[in-house]
């Protein structure tokens, strides 16, 4: 059953709660969201409440897709630039799918969601996003019409001694 998308839901304590566990399973599951296992929800809860906040002052979007429960299953955040010479593009944060979900196209039917979004939004020409090297992400986001603009090697830490490319990737609107 496919997803059910919704670009700035309103904030219940329930879509707070759902988005935390899901980028608590997310990150324990071993997902690429800004964490490394073992991570409980009191570890992401700070990182949550920033996207709200810049959400609150208009910097940041919510899109999330409701599984047939209506569970967030998926979230991202497009989040506006503040430079006056970058605020043509968009970037794509916190991108993630339940791993329960994982095989689906939820990924997929995330990104053509997020894309749709940014397309609606004036002046915006591009998404622009980084993922972690070593996992094969840039892979599959090239397989949604991304392309790699650059990377850094060895940018991020995910341990002592396991140091990952943080990769950069475009994906043009117009």
């Amino acid at each position: 059953m496919p997803l059910t998308f919704t670009l700035d839901p309103a904030v219940t304590p329930e879509l707070r709660d759902g988005i935390l566990d899901l980028w608590t399973d997310v990150s324990a599951a071993g997902g690429a969201v800004g964490f490394v296992p073992p991570v409980s929800r009191e570890d992401v809860r700070p990182e949550l409440v920033r996207h709200f906040v810049a959400m609150a002052e208009g910097r940041h979007r919510l899109l999330v897709g409701r599984d047939e429960t209506g569970a967030p299953a998926a979230t991202a955040f497009l989040a506006f630039n503040t430079h006056r010479l970058m605020r043509h593009w968009v970037w794509l944060y916190t991108v993630m799918v339940h791993p329960k979900h994982q095989g689906k196209g939820y990924g997929r039917d995330l990104l053509a969601a997020a894309e749709d979004a940014a397309r609606g939004f004036d002046g915006i020409d591009a998404i622009r996003l980084t993922c972690r090297g070593g996992l094969g992400l840039e892979r599959f986001y090239g397989s949604c019409g991304y392309k790699e603009v650059g990377r850094v090697p060895g940018a991020i830490r995910v341990a002592p001694g396991d140091d990952r490319d943080d990769v950069i990737m475009l994906l043009p609107l117009r």
